[in-house]
């Protein structure tokens, strides 16, 4: 978190007041990169390198300006700047491509331009006095019916975690054994995504996207195109009624992070109801770590709690609690290669 800093300087090299001076002046960053992803820049640069006046030709914007914020983009490893005010991608800037497998360019837009997502975190002291949701204090309404009213930031929205989510995609299928499911139910599934992934790669496995009436038609069409035929079903309906039967496994990327306990709790006894004995329930969420240990899960914590009502980031005792709560026994807790972890669950049954 910062700017990246000289190449003879280590981060213990520089004085602590300029390292937090660095931190406080941290929304010219994700201005910054918003500018860029909505110009399309790294699209520009995937054939090769541009100048600053081909690029604003492009995007029909001042040459100047441009250069002057490509300039400052290089200084932190998005872009690189060659001789004659020439630009080229770095490692870091291929995400800000919109036709890579892990774009985070709808991510780099919505935090930089869409004001329902800005104002309220504007608006975090409210948050930290009251301990209720800025968004709602800021709109009048909550998140979700806010979306369901606006098309446009909705669909804003959807790119959005459907790109974020896939950056998560292959460390999940990579770091969890599926093998041993016959049918894997994904609650809030989304586009189906996620699951389509774990198909593709165990080709035993059957699975049911289960999520709004909504978002099962965009689901459709992916796993139309997935050539998984017969080995995936769309079922619609709400998550806090009911969940479908008929599955020995049931999976939920960034579902429990968005309600407070008692609400994660009745998701999770309403999977609980369905599942036959020694059934699992896996959660795909980020764990927050030991105290002063860096996470990028405790800031996405005080995301739950500006944007949410109620949701939030949890440790592991407390996802022990919650799953217990529900009637699960949390068997294990599986880090993979990016931020997020695999919560397991298997149901105690009663007697």
């Amino acid at each position: 978190m910062g700017f990246q800093q000289d190449t003879y300087q280590s981060t213990s090299q520089i004085p602590l007041a300029e390292q937090l001076k660095q931190m406080i002046c941290g929304f010219w960053l994700t201005q910054s990169i918003y500018v860029a992803a909505k110009l399309g820049i790294a699209d520009l640069l995937k054939d090769g390198a541009k100048s600053a006046e081909e690029l604003a030709k492009s995007t029909e914007v001042d040459a100047e300006s441009l250069y002057r914020l490509m300039r400052a983009l290089c200084s932190i490893a998005i872009f690189t700047e060659l001789e004659n005010r020439r630009f080229q991608l770095t490692p870091m800037a291929e995400y800000l491509r919109s036709d890579v497998p892990d774009s985070l360019q709808a991510m780099a837009i919505m935090f930089g331009s869409e004001d329902w997502h800005w104002q309220p975190w504007g608006n975090i002291l409210y948050s930290i006095k009251t301990g209720k949701p800025a968004f709602d204090d800021v709109f009048g309404t909550s998140l979700f019916p806010y979306l369901a009213q606006k098309p446009e930031a909705a669909a804003i929205f959807d790119t959005c975690m459907t790109s974020f989510s896939s950056t998560y995609i292959n460390p999940v299928v990579s770091s969890y054994d599926f093998s041993s499911i016959n049918t894997l139910i994904d609650v809030g599934g989304g586009h189906g995504t996620l699951l389509a992934s774990i198909l593709k790669n165990y080709p035993k496995v059957k699975g049911i996207v289960y999520d709004q009436e909504q978002v099962i038609e965009g689901a459709k069409q992916h796993l139309e195109a997935s050539e998984l035929e017969g080995r995936w079903q769309l079922l619609s309906g709400d998550f806090f009624e009911s969940v479908p039967s008929g599955g020995d496994a049931y999976i939920m990327k960034h579902i429990i992070h968005d309600w407070d306990d008692e609400s994660a709790i009745k998701i999770l006894q309403n999977c609980h109801h369905v599942m036959p004995d020694n059934g699992k329930v896996l959660v795909v969420e980020n764990v927050i770590p030991n105290p002063n240990e860096p996470s990028l899960s405790k800031f996405l914590d005080l995301e739950m709690l500006i944007m949410t009502s109620g949701g939030r980031e949890r440790t592991a005792t407390e996802f022990e609690e919650l799953f217990a709560a529900a009637g699960f026994k949390l068997t294990k807790i599986i880090p993979t290669p990016s931020s997020i972890s695999i919560i397991e669950g298997v149901k105690i049954s009663a007697k």
